[in-house]
């Protein structure tokens, strides 16, 4: 088959892999008909190769048609669309009994202290393969994929492997009172998502923040107050309280995470990490790596005291540096971690009709084949040719 696979610091390439099979009962291969490149797999393009190897199949964001099925499923059937959670759960462990689908006890990479496996990212969480392929083998099949219908366009449902659970997820760790106020810190996909969940769930006011021109103008076209991060700089955090009473907003939403414009320090630290032998850069990262913090400490100036802040961009550092005094003395709430997809598809799912209130639809800025996806890669990277979101097409 076809995949896209990691060869190196921005060197993605489509090659010609083995086909998946059953290896377990309970799996199934899917025929993959859609695929997102998501935000966090940039991460694996420019900074986490010591955590890859190559001919690693990239991708967490697919759904298809099921071809073949192993002699213990019995949940979805050949011929049945599904969409694939890029948490790797079992479903029946005491973690996803929680609704903890990240922390699934039966895929933890406990050699590395990690939580769940994921699909297509890193030895940090199992080095499972990926759905940026014509096919994917998928375990867990009587509890992971999610059954959709027939008929629509795949748009309508890929969303749900992880662009719509992880912006549902930040907006329901955000804690927003009703008819509160929330400010969202980037606005590419996820944050872009959160900000339209915010409004359909009834938020007053939502302050979105980026750089980017066109991501303001979509998010402004949704109903969001923008601001131009070039404009105001580090005066961010004084124009929401401007906008809030003067006193910042009930809740924020960082988006961001270690991708955060203008680090500079922290990000030629992650490249000399990248550059060191896979063994020792790893070792660097694990107990030395330092993100970005800008995004979170505009975070922590734009809330309100006593107010939440809702971390779903990702980080990767050890020993980040993080404002206890300021957080201890407004009153902070803090909550964050890897989206628990199966745990919200069920809210999620009634709101994916033709009325299509989230704009799922047309939320793509892109698509296209999969034997342009190492192009699609260096664009999105770049912030080039308005993409915000590309769903690939084996």
């Amino acid at each position: 088959m076809k995949a896209l696979t990691w060869h190196g610091k921005r060197d993605v390439r489509v090659d010609t892999v083995p086909d998946p099979t059953i290896t377990d009962p309970t799996d199934i291969i899917v025929r993959i008909t859609s695929t997102g490149i998501c935000g966090s797999d940039l991460h694996l393009y420019e900074v986490l190769g010591p955590y890859l190897d190559p001919g690693d199949i990239l991708g967490h964001e697919p759904m298809g048609i099921v071809e073949e099925i192993g002699p213990e499923v019995t949940a979805v059937s050949v011929g049945d669309r599904v969409v694939v959670p890029f948490n790797v759960s079992c479903g029946t462990c005491w973690m996803c009994g929680q609704g903890l689908h990240s922390q699934c006890e039966t895929t933890q990479v406990k050699d590395r202290g990690m939580g769940a496996s994921l699909f297509g990212f890193s030895k940090l969480y199992g080095q499972v393969p990926g759905g940026q392929a014509e096919f994917l083998r998928v375990p867990f099949s009587n509890t992971l994929p999610v059954k959709v219908p027939h008929g629509p366009p795949d748009q309508r449902f890929v969303y749900l492997s992880d662009v719509l659970p992880t912006a549902w997820q930040s907006v329901t760790y955000a804690d927003i009172p009703p008819g509160g106020s929330v400010t969202v810190l980037g606005l590419g996909p996820i944050g872009d998502m959160a900000a339209r969940i915010a409004l359909h769930q009834g938020a007053s006011k939502v302050i979105g923040v980026d750089l980017v021109p066109e991501r303001l103008a979509r998010a402004r076209g949704r109903g969001v107050h923008t601001i131009d991060l070039k404009e105001h700089g580090k005066d961010v955090g004084e124009e929401i309280r401007h906008l809030t009473d003067g006193r910042g907003s009930d809740a924020v939403v960082e988006a961001v995470g270690m991708e955060a414009h203008g680090a500079s320090l922290a990000k030629a630290a992650q490249q000399f990490a990248g550059l060191l032998p896979d063994a020792l850069g790893e070792k660097v990262m694990g107990r030395a790596g330092v993100d970005s913090m800008a995004a979170f400490n505009t975070a922590v100036d734009a809330v309100r005291r006593g107010g939440t802040i809702s971390l779903i961009g990702v980080y990767g550092g050890a020993v980040d540096p993080v404002p206890m005094l300021t957080l201890f003395d407004k009153q902070i709430q803090l909550r964050m971690g890897q989206a628990n997809v199966k745990r919200w598809v069920d809210d999620i799912l009634p709101l994916l009709d033709d009325e299509d209130v989230l704009g799922v639809d047309g939320f793509a800025t892109h698509t296209l084949p999969l034997e342009e996806g190492p192009q699609a890669y260096k664009t999105f990277q770049a912030k080039q040719d308005g993409m915000i979101k590309t769903v690939l097409t084996p």
